[in-house]
């Protein structure tokens, strides 16, 4: 485990004792819902590791070097831009999967294009978003977004 996430448990390990000399009857309420909303969950996390497992393995780690990590940073980055604002996941997908990209050999700035414009960006949905608040706003807001997406990825880029 790395510092981080060893920080994290101490600090939700002091704010359970916290919470327990608080409202013993409130924290042990809301962990036994979680453990409810764990079960509900247990399904898709599940299904989460079968798709990324699967993907890692159709998608040979040489393949996710040669195209995000070691070809033309801008163009591997505009081409993961593209296909996160196609692609429709739920981002607690999308996070274990980006990072299973970095860890085969994928450059932070292609994945964290590819994660910002999935969240971003809305090619789906975007017949909704026209119906709803009008084909102007949502033609600007897709465009901005995905400019600031790319901003943001190459910032990534220069931090990490």
């Amino acid at each position: 485990m790395d510092i981080f996430t060893v920080f994290f448990w101490i600090i939700t390990g002091i704010f359970l004792v916290v919470s327990i000399k608080k409202d013993k009857n409130k924290t042990l309420k809301s962990m036994k819902m979680a453990k409810g909303m764990m079960k509900n969950m247990l399904g898709q996390i599940i299904a989460i590791l079968l798709l990324i497992g699967l993907i890692v393995t159709m998608i040979p780690p040489e393949k996710i070097q040669d195209y995000l990590g070691k070809s033309n940073l801008f163009i591997s980055t505009v081409i993961s831009a593209t296909v996160g604002s196609i692609t429709l996941i739920p981002a607690f997908v999308a996070f274990p999967l980006v990072g299973s990209f970095i860890d085969v050999g994928a450059s932070i700035v292609p994945a964290v294009a590819f994660l910002t414009t999935l969240t971003m960006v809305g090619v789906v949905t975007f017949p909704l978003e026209r119906q709803e608040f009008g084909l102007r706003f949502a033609v600007t807001r897709n465009a901005l977004s995905f400019l600031f997406a790319v901003i943001i990825a190459f910032a990534m880029g220069v931090i990490l």
